[in-house]
């Protein structure tokens, strides 16, 4: 399946009788498994995930087509309170997309009961019309002493709004028919959006960049992974090798020493990582080669953050 909605764009078929498409947004808190869903769903990776809260920046698009249905989903960062200009950015860009969808996938950590973050946003959601559908991931992590007593603390907080419950497992798809189901049938009759063998609008530079990023948030346990950006310089494809040249900016110089390690064993280690899943996505040879680079206070400055990438998106 392509990814790169800019190369090969296929024509756009028409939509039969009783068919239904829209934009679903994923919300919740962060680390509840958003985009490991969005990935379950379109069957292959278009969203970076690890076990590090914030992973998401952007607002992704995964793109499911059944014979009946295109539903794009609308991977949002985690809602959280922001400490920095980049987490003021990332948090917009997620509230806007409450506001920009046909349906909205709440979505809560069921091993967990409800908490501060969980109310923050259900008050955000309470001040919408769209339909909303309260959905409890990592089912398959509930621990059978206390999971009736979270189901019913979720179903009670939903009951009060209305809402929909839908219970699955985005790691193991248990429970998936059932969701996709409960999201179709709240989506308006429409045409297809994209194309019917493509599963994301993001350009493969950028979907590169988040793979690197992936793998820094894999590798390093320290101050690293929130304060690093990538930048795909250049990409160089011939027919048998496809050339990377990325750019990590980091913030201090103490953090340039931890992403290039002893000799260069760390960057080494994130290269070789990224490399591989690069090749899944091109499904080709790739040559990677990084740098780092010391640029102070990016996440606190507009411009920097701009030239990285980061804006508040259009509603």
């Amino acid at each position: 399946m392509p990814l790169d909605a800019l190369s090969g764009m296929a024509a756009i078929p028409a939509a039969p009788t009783g068919f239904h498409s829209g934009f679903v947004g994923l919300i919740g808190r962060p680390n509840v498994g958003k985009s490991t869903l969005m990935n379950q769903f379109v069957g292959q990776k278009v969203a970076i995930t690890s076990p590090i809260a914030q992973t998401t920046r952007n607002r992704l698009r995964g793109i499911l087509t059944t014979p009946d249905a295109q539903v794009i989903f609308i991977d949002t960062p985690g809602i959280h309170k922001p400490h920095h200009q980049l987490g003021k950015i990332i948090v917009k860009n997620a509230q806007r997309a409450i506001n920009s969808v046909d349906v909205v996938l709440f979505m809560v950590d069921s091993c967990s009961p409800p908490g501060g973050g969980d109310r923050y946003i259900l008050e955000l959601l309470t001040q919408i019309q769209t339909p909303i559908v309260l959905g409890l991931n990592k089912v398959d992590q509930q621990e059978s002493q206390s999971a009736e007593r979270l189901d019913t603390q979720y179903q009670t907080l939903a009951d009060e709004q209305g809402w929909p419950v839908q219970k699955f497992s985005a790691l193991t798809a248990e429970g998936l028919e059932d969701l996709q189901a409960a999201l179709i049938a709240r989506l308006p009759a429409g045409p297809y959006y994209y194309p019917p063998d493509l599963v994301t609008d993001q350009p493969e530079r950028f979907i590169m960049g988040e793979l690197i990023r992936e793998q820094i948030l894999l590798q390093t346990r320290q101050e690293i992974p929130h304060s690093v950006a990538i930048t795909i310089d250049r990409v160089e494809e011939s027919p048998k090798i496809t050339r990377v040249l990325a750019t990590i900016h980091a913030e201090r110089p103490s953090q340039k020493a931890i992403l290039i390690g002893k000799k260069g064993s760390m960057l080494k280690e994130i290269g070789s990582a990224a490399r591989q899943q690069m090749q899944t996505l091109v499904d080709g040879q790739i040559y990677l080669e990084l740098y780092v680079k010391v640029q102070p206070k990016w996440r606190q400055s507009k411009l920097h953050l701009a030239d990285l990438g980061y804006r508040v998106e259009a509603e």
